[in-house]
């Protein structure tokens, strides 16, 4: 069997090595447009930081090592453009030119593109985009060789927010200018917490604002003012990339991007996505979401893997769970927000408490939790959180909840871990399930 694979980052690479943990005869190929392979990306904004300073440890993998050790090859800047379901061929350009190829069972991993907004100016040298490896060579050899001292960050999102602390920590000026507000994905009122901590911080917030055009002095403004920077960042998205797939009739959903069953199967025989370019959908109610996470492309990955060799595994859904660092204040979320809930339809009680994360004796700092579950039911429907310490470990453990169909009730007897140097005799959580059980 001729398996072929489009794309070999995350979930091309883990579709790969799923499969040939499961079948040592199949002959695997990638065919990857791009110079680097199964890389990090996640962790671009803290090497353009110099929070870690190993370029190998973001890209630990090439395709020599996949030959040698799993049996798979990868061709670098090989671009596949186009498919032919019929007769299951593709054609694929190299710096040498185009060649056919032909495949048994076909799997599209072929990612997201960050969103470049329509801006007059977008397209000057000292603008920049952050999606791959080369984005990120890209802006730290601007910063090392023109040595600005300001940027401006288009967009408010994980991207935007991560990158404003590693421009801070280079020394730069940071301003960043969101169409709404501070992360989208957050009410607001923790969106409000991390906006006054970016300020608190020295970056510079502009909130429901629209940038119309970027000149050679900076950003400016729908309200008329100019945002002084000597290079930008637009961080507005992410979109799937979709065209190969669509073009060879491929199934595209209401989120613009491929969709699959919970097999990972696409409308047409023998073809398989997964990744950044598929369309996902909530765990909660099953409605289609687009949520391109790393974790989730992983995922999504090894069960497409699986399934192209016949070892049926099913995708569960997505709760959208994230997290991210803002300087010392870590931001996560799961679920839906209030908003979200809303417009899916539920009836809903939310809470938002603060509460110590340890003992104050043991330097106990707060954690701020809004959480949100069915008024007729009690079902947990999401939560974010806001704080210094301890948000991964109470979000992580409101994920578990949710995922096994838990009620508000069952926060309050989680037989969590105690002790003063890690936790409160009484966890913010479980406050968080005696709030909303009052509620209901």
């Amino acid at each position: 069997m001729r398996i072929v694979i489009i794309g070999a980052v995350a979930a091309g690479t883990s579709a790969a090595t799923e499969i040939r943990r499961k079948n040592k005869e199949a002959e695997i190929i990638i065919y990857e447009k791009d110079k680097y392979i199964s890389y990090a990306g996640c962790g671009m904004p803290y090497y353009i930081s110099n929070e870690t300073e190993s370029f190998s440890s973001l890209v630990p993998r090439d395709a020599e090592f996949f030959k040698e050790k799993h049996n798979i090859d990868i061709y670098i800047e090989h671009e596949v453009k186009s498919v032919n379901p019929e007769d299951k061929t593709l054609v694929v350009k190299n710096t040498s030119g185009e060649f056919m190829d032909r495949y048994d069972k076909l799997i599209i991993a072929t990612g997201a593109s960050p969103v470049k907004p329509d801006l007059k100016g977008a397209d000057r040298d000292n603008v920049f985009l952050l999606r791959n490896i080369k984005d990120m060579i890209s802006i730290k050899n601007y910063i090392e060789e023109i040595k600005p001292s300001s940027t401006a960050i288009v967009g408010s999102g994980f991207i935007g927010l991560e990158m404003c602390e590693s421009f801070k920590f280079l020394g730069l000026d940071v301003t960043i200018i969101a169409r709404s507000k501070i992360s989208k994905g957050i009410d607001n009122e923790l969106s409000l917490y991390i906006e006054d901590h970016l300020r608190e911080k020295g970056v510079n917030v502009y909130t429901n604002t629209k940038t119309v055009e970027i000149n050679d002095q900076g950003v400016v403004l729908d309200k008329g003012s100019l945002v002084k920077a000597d290079m930008v960042l637009l961080a507005t998205g992410a979109k799937p990339n979709v065209t190969l797939a669509k073009n060879m009739g491929v199934d595209i959903g209401i989120t613009g991007a491929i969709k699959v069953d919970k097999h990972m199967k696409t409308n047409i025989d023998d073809v398989y996505s997964c990744g950044d370019c598929i369309e996902m959908y909530s765990f909660i109610n099953g409605a289609p979401l687009y949520r391109p996470l790393g974790s989730t492309a992983n995922k999504t990955g090894t069960i497409a893997g699986s399934n192209v060799i016949g070892t049926k595994e099913e995708f569960k859904g997505i709760l959208g769970t994230a997290i991210y660092r803002v300087f010392d204040l870590t931001v996560g979320m799961t679920g839906f927000s209030e908003e979200e809930a809303i417009k899916h339809g539920y009836n809903v009680v939310t809470i938002t408490d603060i509460r110590a994360n340890k003992p104050e004796y043991m330097g106990g700092k707060p954690i701020i939790i809004k959480a949100l579950a069915e008024k007729e039911t009690g079902r947990l429907l999401g939560a974010q959180m806001v704080g210094y310490e301890g948000v991964d470990r109470r979000l992580d453990v409101f994920v578990t909840a949710s995922t096994l169909n838990a009620k508000a009730e069952d926060l309050m007897h989680l037989d969590l871990a105690y002790a003063p140097p890690y936790s409160t005799p009484r966890d913010p959580l479980y406050y968080t399930g005696v709030k909303l059980k009052a509620k209901l």
